[in-house]
C-alpha cells in the first residue's frame, strides 16, 4: 500500500512538471532580457535565473528549460518565414518581369514574320514584272537599311529654344521605350545568362543593328529613386569613364529634367585613341510611377547645340539608350537598362575593330556592370555583405575605382593631365612617357608625399601586343597566382620605394633582384565573384648579408576581375600598387598592371601544329590527322585572339630620369617576354583522339611514368591503383590524369628539398597551381608541421616496404590555402631496373578549408 501511493506521488509530480505552464507578462518580459543576452542558457544559468527572480520561483527549471527551446523555434521560424516571403516577392517580380519579356518576345516573333512575308511578296512581284535585277536589289537594300538604321532623321533645330530640346527629348523617350521594352531592335540573349531570383538578370545584345547595343532587366532591393541616383552617378560605376560634365540642366514643365553632358572616357589600348560624348539625357516619371532617365547623342542630325570641341578624342555617338527603374509591389525595382552606340570603328587599326564592334564587350563594360553595382550598393546596405579588416564597403569600393583610374590614366597618358612622351631608344616596342607636374594630379590617385621638392615625376613605360589562342581568364589568373615567373624583386624593391622617408633609396633595382614569395589576403569581393580586392604580401629572402636591408617585406594592393573563363566578352585585368604598412584610406596609388581584351573569336585555317597543349604537363600534343572544326567544342574556341595592354609606373628624380627610364624600358621587355613564354605554355589545343606521348626534359615519357606508377602501387600495396577499361595504349594515363584524388610525384634527392615533377588535374587543383610551375613548389612548402613530421617518422618504412599510410591531415596550396585531406598514400616509385624513381603522394577525399 505504501510502495503504491509512492508511485502515484511520482506519478503525479512528473505530470506536474511537464504539464503546459501559462507564464505571467511579467516572467515573459524576465525570460526574454535573458533570452536577449543569451539565447541558450546552460543549465547552471537556468537555475541562477531562478533565484535571481523570485517571480520565476514557481517554475520548474526543465520548464524554463522548454520555453527557451520553443523561443528559439519561433524565432528560426520567423526568419524563415522572412526569407520565403523575400524569395516570394522575388519570384513574382521576375515572374512578371518574364511575362514581359515573352509578350515583347511574340511580337518580335510576329514583326519578324510580318516582314519576312513583305519581302518575299516584293520579291516575287519584282520578278514577275521586270527581267532586270535593279528592282530587285532596290528592294533587299531598302528592306536591310529600314532595319539597319532605325533613327529617323530630323531637321536642325533651335539650339536655344527649350522647346526644341524637349522635342528631341520626347523622341528620345518613345526610342528608347521601343527599345528596352518593344521590338525596334532584334535582340539575341547572351550565353550563360540564366534568369531567377539570385542571378544578374536577363541579359541580351543586338543583332544586325547600326552600332552595338546591349539589354538587361532585373530585380534589385532599393527603390526607384535610389537606384535613379547611382545610375546617373556613371564614373562611380563605369570604370571607363574619365569624366562627366553636366553643363546645363534644363527644367521641363512635366517635373522632367533635361541635361547637357560631356562625358570623356579612356580607350581600353594604347593601340587606339580614346572616345568622347555630346549627349542630352532626359529624366521623366511615366504615368505607372515608373522613373525614365534616357539620353542621346547630339549631332547634325538630331539638332541641338554644338558640343565642346576635342583634340585628342574622338566623338562616338549614343543611339537612344537609357534605364527604366520600375517599382514592386512589396518594395525593390525592376530596372531595364539599354546602351546603344557607334563607337566609330573605322578610325582604329583594322585588328582592333572587333573591340568595338562586338556587343557582348559592351554588355559586360556598361549594361552589366551596372546591375552589378545596383546589386552590390544593395546587398551592402541590406547588410547581406561584411568585409574584414574594420574597412566600410564604400571605401573598398574607392580603392577599386582608383586602382582602375590610375591604370587607365597610364594607359592613356592624355596630354591635359601632363603626360609628354619620352624619345625611344631606337626600338618602338614599348612607350616611355613621362610626367613631371605631379599637381595635376593632386585630388585623384596621387600624392604629394610621393614627389620630392627639388624635382621628380611619373614614369610610365606601356605596351601591346596581340595573343592568340590564350584564354585572357587563364592568363591572368596564372599571373595573379605565380607573380615570381613574371616579376622581378628589386623592381618591386624601387617602386616601394616611393612611399618611404626617402623615397629614393633605392636608385635602380639591379637585374635578377631576390627571390621572394607572395602570400595573397583577401579583402573584398564583389557579388558574383567576378572582381577582387586583395592586399598582396611579398616576402623577401636574402641570402648574402649585402642583401638584408634590401630585401624586406612588402605590399601591394591589387585588383583582378575577368578570371571567369566561362563569361563572354569580359575583360580579365589584373592591377596593384605599392602600400605601406598602415595603408590608410587615402594611401598614395600608383597602380600598374596587365589588361586582356578578348576580340571575337575568328575562323582561321592554321593547321593543328600552331597550338600547343597545358594538359599532361604539356607531354601530348595534337597529331597530325586533327581536323576538328573550329566552331566545335567548349565556348572558349581555340582561334581565340586577345590585346595584352601592359602599363609600370614608376616615380623619379630628375637627374635620375633616364636610368630610371632604361630601367622601366627594360623591364617592360623582360615582363613582354615572360608573358609570352607563359602564353606559349597555357594556349590549349583541340585534343582529339590521335594524341600521342611527348618526352619530358629530365623525366621519363608520360605513358611510362604512369605504368610505373600503377605498377609501384600492384607491387608494394598487392591491389591495382584502378582498373583499365580500355586496351588503348593512352587508357592508363588519361585515367591516372582523371583520376579523382590528387595524385603528385616529387623527387628523392637527398641533397635537396624534394620538388614537385609531376601532377593529376586533381592535383594541380589542390596545388592551385599549373604544370608550368609544378616544378617550383617543393614538398615541404604545401605540408604543415605535423604532416613533416610524420613522413619523416615514416620515410624509412616506406623505403622499406615501398608505401606507407598517412593519417588524415592539412596542407596548403601554393596559394596559402588550407587543405584537409581524409588519408595520404606515400608510394615508392620504382623504374624499369627496379630502382628508386621518385615518390608519388595521393591524398584521398581531399577539400578546401
Amino acid at each position: 500500500m505504501a510502495l503504491s501511493m509512492h508511485k502515484d506521488s511520482l506519478n503525479n509530480k512528473q505530470m506536474d512538471s511537464s504539464k503546459y505552464v501559462r507564464y505571467t507578462p511579467e516572467q515573459v518580459e524576465a525570460l526574454e532580457r535573458v533570452y536577449t543576452e543569451c539565447p541558450k542558457p546552460s543549465s547552471l544559468r537556468r537555475q541562477q535565473l531562478i533565484r535571481e527572480c523570485p517571480i520565476l520561483s514557481n517554475i520548474e527549471p526543465k520548464q524554463i528549460k522548454v520555453w527557451f527551446q520553443n523561443r528559439r523555434c519561433r524565432e528560426k521560424q520567423r526568419k524563415e518565414a522572412s526569407r520565403l516571403q523575400t524569395v516570394n516577392r522575388k519570384l513574382t517580380a521576375m515572374n512578371k518581369l518574364l511575362m514581359e519579356e515573352n509578350d515583347r518576345l511574340q511580337k518580335q516573333v510576329s514583326h519578324l514574320v510580318y516582314e519576312n512575308g513583305y519581302m518575299r511578296q516584293q520579291l516575287q512581284t519584282a520578278s514577275a514584272t521586270t527581267t532586270d535585277n535593279n528592282s530587285c536589289e532596290s528592294v533587299v537594300m531598302s528592306g536591310q537599311h529600314q532595319q539597319q538604321n532605325p533613327t529617323p532623321q530630323h531637321p536642325q533645330r533651335d539650339a536655344n529654344n527649350p522647346a526644341g530640346l524637349l522635342a528631341i527629348a520626347e523622341e528620345t523617350l518613345a526610342e528608347f521605350l521601343s527599345k528596352a521594352t518593344g521590338t525596334a531592335v532584334d535582340w539575341v540573349q547572351m550565353i550563360g545568362m540564366k534568369p531567377g531570383p539570385d542571378s544578374i538578370g536577363i541579359v541580351a545584345v543586338s543583332r544586325n543593328c547600326s552600332g552595338v547595343a546591349a539589354r538587361a532587366c532585373g530585380l534589385v532591393s532599393l527603390e526607384p529613386t535610389k537606384v535613379a541616383e547611382i545610375l546617373k552617378d556613371r564614373p562611380s560605376w563605369f570604370r571607363d569613364c574619365r569624366c562627366l560634365d553636366v553643363l546645363s540642366v534644363i527644367p521641363t514643365g512635366n517635373g522632367g529634367t533635361i541635361e547637357l553632358i560631356y562625358m570623356q572616357t579612356y580607350a581600353p589600348t594604347t593601340l587606339a585613341a580614346a572616345r568622347d560624348f555630346w549627349t542630352l539625357r532626359y529624366t521623366t516619371s511615366l504615368e505607372d510611377g515608373s522613373l525614365v532617365i534616357c539620353e542621346r547623342s547630339l549631332t547634325s542630325s538630331t539638332g541641338g547645340p554644338t558640343g565642346p570641341p576635342t583634340s585628342s578624342f574622338i566623338r562616338a555617338e549614343m543611339l537612344p539608350s537609357g534605364f527604366l527603374i520600375r517599382p514592386c509591389e512589396g518594395g525593390g525595382s525592376i530596372i531595364h537598362i539599354v546602351d546603344h552606340v557607334d563607337l566609330d570603328v573605322w578610325s582604329v587599326p583594322e585588328v582592333l575593330r572587333p573591340l568595338y564592334e562586338s556587343s557582348k564587350i559592351l554588355a559586360q563594360k556598361l549594361t552589366i556592370a551596372a546591375l552589378r553595382h545596383i546589386r552590390q550598393i544593395a546587398q551592402e546596405t541590406s547588410g547581406e555583405i561584411q568585409y574584414g579588416g574594420g574597412r566600410q564597403p564604400a571605401v573598398l569600393r574607392t580603392f577599386s575605382q582608383r586602382l582602375c583610374r590610375g591604370f587607365n590614366d597610364a594607359v592613356n597618358g592624355f596630354a591635359d593631365d601632363g603626360w609628354s612622351l619620352m624619345g625611344s631608344d631606337g626600338v618602338e616596342d614599348v612607350t616611355i612617357m613621362i610626367n613631371s607636374s605631379p599637381g595635376k594630379f593632386l585630388g585623384s590617385q596621387y600624392n604629394t608625399s610621393m614627389f620630392p621638392s627639388f624635382g621628380g615625376g611619373v614614369l610610365c613605360a606601356k605596351a601591346s601586343m596581340l595573343l592568340q589562342n590564350v584564354p585572357p581568364a587563364l592568363l591572368v589568373r596564372f599571373l595573379r597566382e605565380h607573380r615570381s615567373e613574371w616579376a622581378d624583386y628589386g623592381v618591386d624593391t624601387y617602386s616601394a620605394a616611393c612611399l618611404k622617408a626617402s623615397p629614393y633609396a633605392v636608385p635602380c633595382a639591379r637585374p635578377g633582384g631576390f627571390p621572394s614569395s607572395q602570400v595573397i589576403l583577401p579583402l573584398a569581393h564583389t557579388v558574383e565573384h567576378e572582381e577582387f580586392l586583395e592586399v598582396v604580401r611579398l616576402e623577401g629572402h636574402a641570402f648574402t648579408p649585402e642583401d638584408v636591408a634590401l630585401a624586406r617585406d612588402m605590399y601591394l594592393l591589387q585588383l583582378c576581375s575577368g578570371i571567369d573563363e566561362n563569361t563572354v566578352g569580359a575583360c580579365a585585368q589584373l592591377v596593384f600598387a605599392p602600400i605601406d604598412e598602415s595603408f590608410a584610406d587615402d594611401a598614395p596609388l600608383l597602380p600598374s598592371g596587365f589588361r586582356v581584351i578578348p576580340l571575337d573569336p575568328k575562323t582561321v585555317t592554321d593547321g593543328p601544329g600552331a597550338t600547343r597543349t597545358l594538359d599532361l604537363a604539356s607531354t601530348l600534343e595534337v597529331g597530325a590527322g586533327s581536323n576538328r572544326p573550329a566552331g566545335d567544342g567548349e565556348p572558349n574556341n581555340y582561334n581565340l585572339r586577345s590585346v595584352l595592354t601592359i602599363a609600370f609606373q614608376f616615380t623619379f628624380e630628375n637627374h635620375l630620369r633616364d636610368n630610371v627610364a632604361a630601367m622601366a624600358r627594360q623591364y617592360v621587355r623582360s615582363v613582354v617576354g615572360s608573358v609570352q613564354r607563359v602564353a606559349m605554355a597555357i594556349a590549349p589545343s583541340r585534343l582529339n583522339s590521335d594524341m600521342g606521348p611527348k618526352a619530358l626534359p629530365g623525366s621519363p615519357e608520360a605513358l611510362t611514368l604512369a605504368r610505373w606508377i600503377c605498377r609501384s602501387y600492384r607491387i608494394h600495396t598487392g591491389a591495382e591503383l584502378f582498373r583499365v577499361d580500355s586496351q588503348a595504349g593512352d587508357a592508363l594515363l588519361k585515367q591516372l590524369w582523371h583520376h579523382s584524388d590528387a595524385i603528385m610525384c616529387c623527387s628523392l634527392k637527398t641533397n635537396a628539398s624534394p620538388v614537385f615533377t609531376f601532377a593529376n588535374q586533381a592535383g594541380l587543383d589542390m596545388l592551385e597551381t599549373t604544370l608550368v610551375a609544378l616544378q617550383d613548389i617543393m614538398l615541404d612548402k604545401i605540408l604543415d608541421e605535423a604532416g613533416r613530421k610524420v613522413l619523416c617518422s615514416e620515410f624509412s618504412k616506406i623505403m622499406q616496404q615501398g608505401f606507407a599510410y598517412l593519417p588524415a591531415g592539412i596542407c596548403v596550396s601554393s596559394m596559402g590555402r588550407p587543405v584537409s585531406y581524409e588519408q595520404a598514400i606515400a608510394l615508392k616509385v620504382l623504374n624499369d631496373d627496379e630502382e628508386n624513381h621518385c615518390l608519388a603522394l595521393m591524398f584521398i577525399n581531399w577539400s578546401f578549408v
